[in-house]
């Protein structure tokens, strides 16, 4: 199993609100990788891929998504090789209600963050 370094907001370790994370901050420069957005004691919504600010701004978009009320997010850095296999993972294992065009790849098994463990 590959463990990632899932993110979080603020100097608690809170999870990041998905509509209200700062993603012009320096931080999510050059961050790419895998992320997962959550309804607070809810459904898993959606797991995707890629520059991790860009699809998150494309989310807020999505009224798929933002139908649903208190939403979260955390992402993790993945090298582009494993990122296929790791989103398989993650939408295999947390079947989110958004999305159902997921890689075709084998799945690479990885931590999944505190909520969903």
């Amino acid at each position: 199993m590959t463990n990632l370094n899932w993110n979080t907001c603020g100097n608690h370790g809170s999870w990041c609100s998905f509509l209200s994370v700062d993603l012009a901050h320096n931080h999510f420069n050059g961050i790419e990788g895998v992320y997962i957005i959550w309804q607070e004691n809810g459904p898993i919504i959606k797991v995707g891929q890629g520059v991790v600010k860009d699809r998150m701004a494309s989310h807020r978009n999505d009224r798929r998504i933002t139908a649903y009320d208190n939403l979260y997010a955390t992402w993790a850095s993945v090298a582009a090789k494993y990122r296929d296999g790791t989103e398989k993972y993650l939408a295999d294992r947390l079947k989110p209600k958004v999305g159902d065009a997921y890689p075709d790849a084998l799945p690479i098994a990885v931590n999944l963050p505190w909520p969903f463990n």
